[in-house]
């Protein structure tokens, strides 16, 4: 269960009900019973769930078809102020969090998700606390790489920068750091289930670059490093004019545009399918999957929460951990 004092109470009952999800996985929901029943009165369902204390608890019962609550207790509703980020919310965020990532380290379940998270919150409660990949690597002790994807039906978006200044973005592309995520992007494309992905690579600068006219980024970074991808065997295309790759990509077949920063790829995502848009973590040794939206505090508590975007992440984790088991049968 994400951030309490927004949508993601409503959105957790909404998820745990869904008879896609329900389908597709046994679900573990880590939490407070308090603050469920209270996401599912905001949503005007009945829960039907099963009630434990702890994660050893919730293994031996998510064999059954309900889906089954971790009650941690740590959270009542007085102490919820709607539509605000708190120490409050933000503890219960990040522990939440917390206990779902140290199951999936351990083994015990294949994927994660989560519903939103306020990160203003969660800084309260984790000082840091940069992003969802910060806290997992931390949490996880990962060394490896991890990196956002937000995730369409039908177009991926990479980033080979994310959140960090715009003012810095030119001088932290480089070659070789472009070419890593060209080869991460293709390993969770095939993750998903995409055996041959095809990857779009945006420019940095206006008509990418104008044949330098508008900035040498092109010439002397982006192009070299879609050489070199297509020398080890990638099928990658561009760079593109940043303002006209979302409309290429698909023509020409790609599942996936690679962006130079967070924005040039998310403002193209979210005006394509805000309701439908999920972030998943990759690089990591599970999937982890979110809706792309936030908290959305303007409409928490007035039943109207789209399930749109929480249903797709939750099919989305569930696929590629399925893929994941499968893949491990083979080998073994």
């Amino acid at each position: 269960m994400g951030d309490p004092a927004g949508i993601s109470p409503e959105l957790t009952a909404r998820g745990v009900m869904d008879t896609d999800v329900r389908a597709a996985a046994r679900l573990i929901v880590i939490g407070d019973a308090r603050i469920l029943d209270e996401g599912a009165r905001v949503a005007g369902l009945a829960l039907d769930t099963q009630t434990v204390r702890t994660e050893t608890d919730a293994l031996a019962a998510a064999s059954g078809e309900r889906p089954v609550l971790v009650d941690l207790g740590h959270l009542a509703l007085e102490d919820v102020r709607r539509g605000e980020a708190t120490l409050a919310g933000g503890t219960f965020a990040t522990e939440n969090f917390r206990r779902a990532l140290a199951m999936a380290k351990a083994g015990t379940v294949e994927a994660v998700c989560f519903t939103p998270f306020n990160k203003a919150a969660n800084r309260q409660a984790y000082p840091g606390y940069d992003d969802e990949n910060r806290f997992v690597c931390d949490v996880i002790g990962w060394q490896g790489s991890a990196r956002e994807f937000n995730v369409l039906e039908s177009i991926w978006n990479a980033r080979v920068t994310s959140h960090i200044p715009l003012s810095a973005v030119a001088s932290t592309i480089t070659k070789d750091l472009i070419l890593h995520e060209l080869e991460l992007t293709g390993q969770c494309l095939r993750q998903a289930g995409i055996a041959k992905p095809r990857v779009a690579v945006a420019a940095l600068n206006p008509h990418a670059g104008d044949g330098g006219n508008f900035g040498r980024e092109e010439i002397e970074v982006i192009e070299p490093a879609v050489e070199a991808a297509k020398a080890k065997g990638f099928d990658v295309v561009g760079p593109y004019p940043a303002d006209t790759v979302y409309l290429r990509a698909p023509k020409e077949g790609c599942h996936a545009v690679l962006t130079m920063y967070h924005d040039q790829g998310q403002i193209a995502m979210k005006l394509m399918g805000f309701d439908r848009g999920v972030t998943m973590l990759g690089g990591l040794p599970f999937p982890i999957c979110t809706p792309a939206h936030g908290t959305a505090y303007d409409i928490a508590g007035k039943g109207i929460a789209n399930i749109g975007a929480t249903r797709a992440a939750l099919l989305l984790a569930a696929r590629m951990a399925e893929r994941a088991r499968v893949g491990a049968d083979a080998a073994a």
